[in-house]
């Protein structure tokens, strides 16, 4: 008996109906979907995108060369290294992060004493080839320099938050 109901339904073409019917129901009904590059959805403010370098007002870079951030990264992702300058402190001579290791964690932000790396609210990026994700320090601090009033604006909404 199910055979024969299953062959009639096939032939009047049940399904078919069916599927319009839920069609017709959505097709007139408020659109839900976002058209991206035209309209953006409003970003939480945990969000952790592209990592920047960030400086004094006075030009100087905040970084330290502590190494904090390299040694809490889980991915390995951060490579530091230092140098001594002449006034006697010490700032970084290279400060790599290679993106395609990062996980976006935020600990290196969380361990920073100064402040300096920061995760932005920046998520469109890309890179078409593997050296496009390696960021240099040169590369942070442009970042940094091009977004610090973005950036101080987020930090103190952040602080908001804490």
């Amino acid at each position: 008996m199910k055979v024969i109901t299953d062959y009639l339904k096939s032939l009047i073409l049940i399904e078919l109906f069916k599927g319009m019917a839920l069609t017709g129901k959505y097709l007139f009904k408020k659109k839900i979907t976002v058209q991206y590059p035209e309209e953006k959805t409003p970003l939480s403010p945990r969000f952790r995108g592209l990592h920047a370098l960030r400086r004094y007002p006075n030009g100087e870079e905040r970084c330290i060369a502590c190494k904090l951030c390299e040694a809490v990264c889980p991915a390995l992702a951060i490579t530091i290294e230092s140098e001594q300058r002449a006034d006697g402190s010490r700032r970084t001579k290279r400060y790599d992060i290679d993106l395609t290791k990062c996980i976006f964690c935020g600990f290196c932000e969380e361990s920073c004493p100064v402040d300096s790396i920061v995760e932005t609210h920046i998520f469109e990026y890309h890179g078409e080839e593997r050296g496009d994700l390696y960021m240099t320090k040169e590369k942070l601090l442009a970042i940094g320099d091009k977004y610090e009033k973005e950036i101080a604006a987020n930090r103190a909404a952040d602080a908001r938050y804490r």
